[in-house]
């Protein structure tokens, strides 16, 4: 049972890192999608100036999951590629629409015209893509999905669009819209442009506002709609959400303060800490209710095999990103935005 939890453990923290940089480029290209105003172009190069070099390697955490599921746990992926079949095949084409476009807008926008497309494009997929997501973990976590007697009966839309999962999918949404504000004022700071701080400042309060008002609408529903959770969150998780929420506030007086580094680093301790309450909430389920860590496991051998190959996997892979981050990130000097040249933007 422990090897089953340290697989289950590894599997998590590979979507929570994933949720704190995967969203931020999400978000990136929300706030992108909706950058108005006389600055807007400005904001749009800071964007690109964030994501630009290292953004497509936080994918890499997405593939961890995945594979760490269908390895570990091969029949809770193939319960969620059944029953989650349309929302997973829609938010996989706007990963890869969101790649494309980006990449089209930056190096083939030749004109006006085909630079606003593929922004648009771009947007778009990033407003999409986290939303649906958030509904299938709403799926997962309001018990929707059922599997009786190893077959899994398939519902294409119900267990994704009930009223919590819509709420909750809205939540992802909110999340990814609030992280990447907190991130860009770090690179706003680093360019020296007190302008573009504040916009995205007060874009990341907007966001902390609708996060805020969304999860209290989630806590509401969930006595209804997720009771496993919910009876969960009362009876062994309570001081996990009280920590989330304390975490939450600490963020947002360190954006009201202009601790915009410390900000950073509350904002990717409150995804860990939100997360984790779901996953400790839930426990010992991975699909609530008929699929537990035990009954869902592979066999031991093939758990050591992922336990051991995942531990040496992270000591290169860690390490590697780091490295991508501090050269690409913190070595190179940051030109005021206006006066830096982004091709396509």
């Amino acid at each position: 049972m422990i090897l089953t939890y340290a697989c289950a453990v590894l599997i998590w923290l590979s979507l929570i890192t994933y949720a704190a940089l995967g969203g931020a480029d999400f978000g990136g290209g929300i706030w992108d999608l909706f950058s108005l105003g006389p600055e807007q172009d400005e904001k749009r190069r800071l964007i690109v100036n964030a994501l630009g070099p290292v953004w497509e390697a936080n994918n890499v955490w997405l593939i961890y999951l995945v594979v760490g599921l269908y390895t570990a746990f091969p029949l809770v992926a193939a319960t969620l590629a059944t029953a989650l079949f349309i929302p997973f095949s829609l938010a996989l084409i706007g990963v890869v629409l969101r790649g494309a476009s980006f990449a089209f807008r930056t190096h083939f926008g030749n004109s006006v015209t085909m630079k606003e497309a593929w922004g648009r494009a771009f947007g778009i997929a990033s407003v999409l893509t986290p939303f649906l997501l958030g509904t299938c973990a709403a799926a997962v976590a309001g018990g929707q999905i059922r599997v009786r007697n190893g077959a899994i009966p398939v519902a294409l839309f119900h267990p994704w669009l009930t009223p919590f999962a819509l709420v909750i999918g809205a939540m992802a949404l909110a999340l990814c819209a609030t992280i990447a504000p907190i991130y860009l004022t770090v690179e706003a700071q680093r360019a020296k442009n007190a302008e573009l701080e504040n916009a995205f400042r007060t874009r990341a309060f907007i966001g902390g506002g609708f996060l805020a008002a969304l999860g209290l609408a989630g806590l509401a529903l969930a006595p209804s709609e997720a009771p496993l959770l919910w009876h969960g969150m009362l009876d062994h998780a309570l001081w996990a959400v009280v920590v989330t929420m304390l975490i939450g506030l600490a963020t947002a007086a360190a954006l009201f303060f202009k601790r915009f580094r410390l900000a950073r680093a509350l904002i990717a301790l409150e995804i860990g800490a939100f997360l984790g309450t779901w996953g400790l909430a839930q426990l010992p389920y991975i699909i609530p209710p008929d699929l537990t860590l035990t009954n869902a496991a592979s066999p031991p051998a093939t758990l050591w095999a992922f336990f051991i190959t995942a531990l040496i996997g992270m000591l290169v892979l860690i390490p590697s990103l780091w490295f991508l981050f501090h050269v690409f990130k913190e070595q190179q000097p940051v030109p005021p935005v206006h006066e830096k040249e982004v091709p396509g933007v």
